[in-house]
């Protein structure tokens, strides 16, 4: 129950939830959202890792973040293995513009400890986009397998959500990461409106 709490507060941190439509359209395309799923976990894992890399002097974000590359990978791992049992491949690598556009909103110059919050938020952002999504897929989808499937990555994402946030909150004062980060949920939810909905992406 508690877990239920926590992911309903999250999502609804986002100020604009997905298109009713994308559900349907992922329906009709497993296959493609499945392969699109798997390389997002695979980024996810990437991502982390050059995090640890890039601030290997920051104790907590390598310590918390090092399980997280293990456990990235793993669900890649899991996506890889659904397609295959079903008797699908996994597709090429198609650009994420959801992700390419918040990359736009990341500051590229000025304050060091400002840059690194926004890297920090990009990620919780995704995180947090990403369980809205899967709990859309848990609750929308008539095959009864993949919702449960899609209910547990639904409960891992939400937890990654918060835990990037913890990091930010650890390194940089509350206030400047709250402001920070309501700029960052204006500037997703605009994003959301401009992007076409399709059905072959988790983003």
């Amino acid at each position: 129950m508690h877990d239920t709490i926590v992911i309903q507060k999250n999502i609804l941190g986002l100020e604009l939830p997905t298109d009713p439509r994308w559900v349907d359209l992922a329906g009709i395309s497993l296959e493609a959202i499945l392969t699109d799923h798997a390389y997002c976990e695979q980024k996810a894992a990437t991502s982390c890792i050059s995090l640890i890399q890039r601030y290997p002097d920051k104790e907590k974000l390598v310590s918390e973040l090092a399980p997280i590359v293990t456990e990235e990978w793993g669900h890649f791992r899991m996506v890889l293995a659904e397609l295959q049992k079903r008797g699908w491949k996994l597709g090429k690598q198609r650009k994420d513009q959801y992700v390419n556009k918040l990359l736009d909103f990341q500051q590229k110059g000025g304050d060091a400890d400002m840059r690194f919050l926004d890297q920090l938020l990009t990620m919780a952002l995704i995180e947090a986009r990403s369980c809205e999504r899967f709990k859309r897929l848990s609750e929308g989808l008539k095959d009864e397998y993949l919702c449960n499937f899609y209910r547990r990555f639904m409960e891992s994402e939400a937890g990654h959500y918060h835990l990037f946030i913890e990091l930010a909150e650890t390194y940089i004062e509350k206030e400047k990461v709250r402001a920070r980060w309501r700029d960052w949920l204006k500037y997703e939810a605009g994003v959301m409106v401009d992007l076409e909905v399709r059905g072959d992406r988790i983003h």
